[in-house]
């Protein structure tokens, strides 16, 4: 069921807002609801006692009322073990968590049938999350144990429209902290996520198979990629974001095991990058085909970083050496603009590209990128990658190529000569 915002759906608000990039303010708290507490079900609040059922039980209540809030009250801990929200719900429910919600720490007391969820929300129009409370995953033990295999995402978004998330507070995720699963206009803002930078997969704020999503005025500090945006999913807007430590800010990655990936119409505004191993990505593995296009990251100040900027069609997340092959998802339509900073590697600039299905029209707008160290030097890497420069462009890019077609490293460009680069593992 849509809901309805003095005569608009939710939906088409925050559809509107990232089609046009424009953010409104949050609206204020309605009069006359009704607060569904989790105490009122029997959650105790000790962090001890399992709460499970007793959110369960308020969830179903608060779903099925009209003008409710699901409400979490402050000052206290409330341990809850893997479960799912399921919609749909009455029109305009408000989700309050203004205390902790914490994982079990055991991953052994998690659900053996779904090891890969704990917070899971779906099939919901038109809802709001909302409040200074703290979902807390519990997740050292995780990150000590086997975690590429064992993957869990903590909190999930799946299957929903018109979705608000505002002012809440992420940490120490087993893995992903929050994912926006195959979902459109939702928003985002004010959130923090927080996990050591040790801890592995644990990814900010990740968005697959999702339209019209918009993260804004939002610090993450975590062990991988700040925000990732993986396939099947367009027009994703972020602007506002601290980001640090971590991996950056990541489109992919994509195309692993000779999949197709489509994603397009992604743009950066705004961003603050501390002392991470990447700045802005694309990530693609060989192997893969489809598209990534019309991206646009701009106004991004980078402050030691190790690959500010970058385009890695040789991605390689694996213990062993991945094989050379010739297909690949293609890069094409990608703006870099106004980005400036220091980088802790020669390479600020780096587009290692596929030489059968080359990157093309990338664009370099006004970039001043400098060595961290004194007396280090910054420069561009280019292999098989075309476009052009303009403006003040720091390194320079004489590497990019004039047209697109494919290269073989002979054609005395200086591309594609120097291969020790690749293919790279990262783990």
């Amino acid at each position: 069921m849509a809901a309805w915002t003095g005569g608009r759906r939710v939906e088409d608000e925050v559809r509107e807002e990232a089609l046009g990039f424009e953010f409104l303010s949050w609206r204020s708290e309605d009069v006359g609801r009704i607060p569904v507490n989790v105490e009122a079900f029997g959650a105790v609040g000790d962090g001890i006692a399992d709460d499970t059922q007793a959110f369960l039980s308020a969830w179903n209540r608060s779903c099925s009322l009209n003008n409710s809030v699901f409400l979490v009250p402050a000052g206290k801990s409330y341990l809850v073990r893997a479960v799912r929200f399921r919609g749909p719900c009455t029109d305009d429910l408000i989700i309050q968590i203004s205390g902790t919600i914490v994982a079990p720490a055991e991953p052994q007391d998690w659900d053996p049938k779904n090891p890969r969820t704990w917070l899971h929300f779906s099939k919901l129009a038109g809802v709001r999350f909302q409040g200074d409370g703290v979902i807390d995953g519990s997740g050292s033990k995780w990150w000590a144990s086997s975690c590429k295999i064992n993957k869990t995402n903590a909190v999930t978004i799946d299957s929903s429209s018109g979705v608000r998330v505002r002012r809440l507070r992420f940490q120490n995720s087993q893995q992903i902290h929050f994912t926006i699963s195959r979902s459109d206009a939702v928003r985002v803002s004010d959130v923090q996520v927080a996990a050591p930078s040790n801890s592995p997969n644990t990814d900010g704020i990740h968005i697959s198979e999702s339209t019209n999503v918009v993260v804004q005025s939002s610090k993450i500090q975590t062990g991988d990629d700040c925000i990732s945006i993986v396939n099947a999913s367009s027009n994703i807007k972020m602007k506002n974001i601290d980001c640090g430590p971590g991996h950056g800010i990541s489109i992919g990655s994509l195309g692993k095991d000779n999949s197709t990936a489509a994603v397009s119409t992604i743009v950066v505004d705004t961003a603050v990058l501390r002392g991470t191993t990447n700045g802005v990505r694309i990530k693609t593995w060989q192997g893969g085909s489809g598209y990534v296009r019309a991206v646009r990251f701009q106004n991004v100040r980078m402050i030691d970083v190790q690959n500010p900027i970058i385009i890695d069609q040789f991605y390689c997340d694996s213990p062993t050496s991945c094989r050379n092959q010739t297909s690949a998802v293609k890069v094409s339509q990608v703006l870099y603009r106004n980005i400036s900073g220091t980088t802790r590697t020669a390479k600020a600039m780096k587009f290692a590209c596929s030489d059968t299905v080359p990157c093309s029209d990338i664009v370099l707008d006004n970039i001043n990128l400098t060595a961290a160290a004194s007396g280090g030097t910054a420069e561009t890497f280019c292999n098989c990658a075309a476009g052009f420069a303009t403006g003040v462009v720091q390194p320079a890019a004489d590497c990019l190529r004039a047209d697109s077609s494919p290269c073989d490293g002979s054609k005395g460009d200086g591309q594609g000569k120097d291969r020790s680069w690749e293919p790279h593992n990262e783990l």
